[in-house]
C-alpha cells in the first residue's frame, strides 16, 4: 500500500511539473490572446484560432520562422555528419588501441563533455574569430561538429559492447586496421551510431547561446533563436513593440514548431535508442 501511494505520488508530481505544461502549450496555439488570458488554461479553443495564429506566425518578417527552420536543419545536418564522421573512430581509437597520452586524452574529453556550453562561447568564438568566421553557418556547424559526449559514448561502447577477441580474429585472417573498423566494428555499432546522431542533433537544433553570439543576421538565425526573437516582439513582455507584434499564442505556437522535428526524430530512432543505451549493460 505504502508503495502505491509512493508511486502516485511520484506520477502526480510528474504530471503537474512536466505533462501540463506541455498541454497548456499545445491549447494555447489554439486560441486568441484574450482566450489565452481569460478563458480555462485547459481549454480548446478552435480549429479557426489557431489557422489564424498559424498565418500571422509565417507573416512575421515575410516567412521568417521558416527560414529560422531551414537554417537549423541546415545547421544540425551538416555538423551531424561531420560529427559521426569524427566520434565514432576516434572513440574506437580511444577504446582499442594504446598509446602515449591515451589516458591524458580521455580525462580531458570528460572534462570538456562535463563543462557547461556556456562557459565555451568566449573562447570559441574568439578561436572562429581568429579565422575570419563570424557571421558564416561554419561558426556554429564547426563547433557543433566536435562532440566530445558522442567520443565517449562511442568508448564505452567498444569497450564493453564489442568483443576484442572478434576483432583480433579479424586481425589474424589479414585484415588491416581500418578494415577491422570498417567491416567488423562499423557494422556492429549500429546502436550507438543512432544515440550519438540523437544526441548530437538534439544538441544542435536546441542550442542557443552559440548561435546568438556567432550570428548577427536575423536571416541566418536558427529557431531557437528565432523564437527568443519572437519574444521580443509580444507586447505583454515588451511594451515598446510596434506594428511588428506577436501575441502570446503565435509564440506557444512557434515553441511547439520549434520541438517538432526532434520530437519526430525521437519517434523513428526510439528503437535505436533503447538498443544504443542497453549496450554493454550486460557481458558475456
Amino acid at each position: 500500500m505504502t508503495s502505491r501511494l509512493l508511486a502516485g505520488t511520484v506520477l502526480t508530481v510528474f504530471v503537474v511539473f512536466f505533462v501540463l505544461p506541455v498541454l497548456w502549450l499545445l491549447l494555447a496555439a489554439t486560441k486568441t490572446d484574450q482566450q489565452l488570458v481569460h478563458d480555462n488554461p485547459l481549454s480548446f479553443g478552435s480549429w479557426h484560432a489557431l489557422s489564424t495564429n498559424w498565418h500571422a506566425l509565417t507573416a512575421f518578417q515575410d516567412d521568417a520562422i521558416l527560414q529560422w527552420l531551414r537554417n537549423s536543419a541546415l545547421y544540425a545536418a551538416i555538423s551531424l555528419v561531420i560529427t559521426l564522421c569524427l566520434a565514432i573512430p576516434a572513440g574506437y581509437a580511444l577504446a582499442m588501441t594504446e598509446f602515449r597520452g591515451r589516458r591524458a586524452l580521455l580525462i580531458a574529453t570528460l572534462v570538456v563533455m562535463l563543462m557547461p556550453n556556456a562557459t565555451l562561447v568566449v573562447p570559441l568564438f574568439l578561436e572562429i574569430n581568429a579565422v575570419h568566421l563570424i557571421g558564416t553557418m561554419w561558426s556554429i556547424i564547426l563547433p557543433y561538429s566536435f562532440y566530445p559526449f558522442g567520443v565517449y559514448l562511442t568508448y564505452i561502447y567498444f569497450t564493453t559492447a564489442v568483443p576484442k577477441d572478434l576483432l583480433a580474429a579479424a586481425r589474424m585472417d589479414g585484415c588491416s586496421e581500418f578494415g577491422v573498423f570498417r567491416h567488423v566494428a562499423l557494422p556492429l555499432a549500429t546502436p550507438v551510431i543512432a544515440l550519438v546522431g540523437f544526441f548530437s542533433f538534439v544538441a544542435n537544433w536546441t542550442n542557443y547561446f552559440l548561435p546568438y553570439v556567432m550570428l548577427p543576421e536575423s536571416n541566418q538565425m536558427p529557431i531557437q533563436v528565432g523564437v527568443g526573437s519572437l519574444l521580443s516582439n509580444v507586447p505583454s513582455f515588451n511594451p515598446t513593440v510596434g506594428d511588428l507584434a506577436i501575441q502570446r499564442p503565435q509564440l506557444a505556437l512557434a515553441t511547439l514548431v520549434a520541438i517538432t522535428p526532434v520530437l519526430v526524430v525521437f519517434l523513428f530512432a526510439q528503437r535505436f535508442l533503447v538498443s544504443g543505451m542497453l549496450a554493454g549493460a550486460t557481458k558475456e
